[in-house]
């Protein structure tokens, strides 16, 4: 049965791009059934619970022990059940391993995908950890990803992010809203001739 379901799964990425490639990706992570894990938003300000520091520790971690990746204060944002930051990849990837041929896709070391599941690995184990619930589930399977485009696509994600507390009751992630499947919605951005 779990072998089934494994094989159905269909990746969001995109087929033939290089998650390697130096570029900003905007990141989205969520808890395992969207569970406020991290803390909650007041008065439109964040406040982190013990769980939520330990993101935030393990975010920044991941620019200190892995060389090529760059990421800013402003461009990251714990949210009661949620993540949303911008990975930079800073350094031309080496040519990419042969697959072997085993008919599965493998993850390429020191891409994005490779980056965040380290990251939600690390902050999983130390919040099992804390609280005695070694392998529980912390993490949603997968998350969203947007490679960056554009100055201007930059400049609407790091007001999104920045704002994001503020507009915690109109989440898409806010657990009494009613999830309609669309997330995200501000980034269905206008042609480039609109204003």
């Amino acid at each position: 049965m779990q072998k089934a379901a494994r094989e159905a799964r269909r990746s969001i990425r995109l087929p033939d791009f290089d998650y390697r490639t130096p570029a900003g990706y905007f990141v989205t992570i969520c808890t395992a059934g969207r569970r406020t894990l991290f803390g909650s938003v007041v008065d439109g300000c964040m406040r982190t619970s013990r769980f939520g520091e330990i993101v935030r520790d393990e975010w920044f971690r991941t620019a200190r022990v892995r060389p090529g990746v760059l990421l800013l204060e402003e461009e990251f944002v714990v949210m009661p059940n949620h993540v949303h930051g911008i990975i930079w990849l800073t350094e031309e990837p080496s040519p990419a391993p042969n697959p072997g041929g085993s008919g599965r896709p493998r993850l390429m070391p020191r891409s994005v995908g490779a980056i965040v599941g380290a990251f939600k690995s690390a902050v999983a184990r130390r919040i099992n950890q804390e609280r005695g619930s070694p392998g529980a589930a912390v993490w949603q399977r997968n998350y969203w990803e947007r490679i960056i485009r554009s100055d201007r696509e930059l400049e609407r994600i790091r007001t999104y992010i920045a704002e994001n507390p503020l507009r915690w009751h109109e989440d898409s992630f806010y657990p009494d809203r009613a999830h309609t499947g669309e997330m995200l919605d501000f980034l269905a951005m206008p042609g480039p001739s609109a204003p």
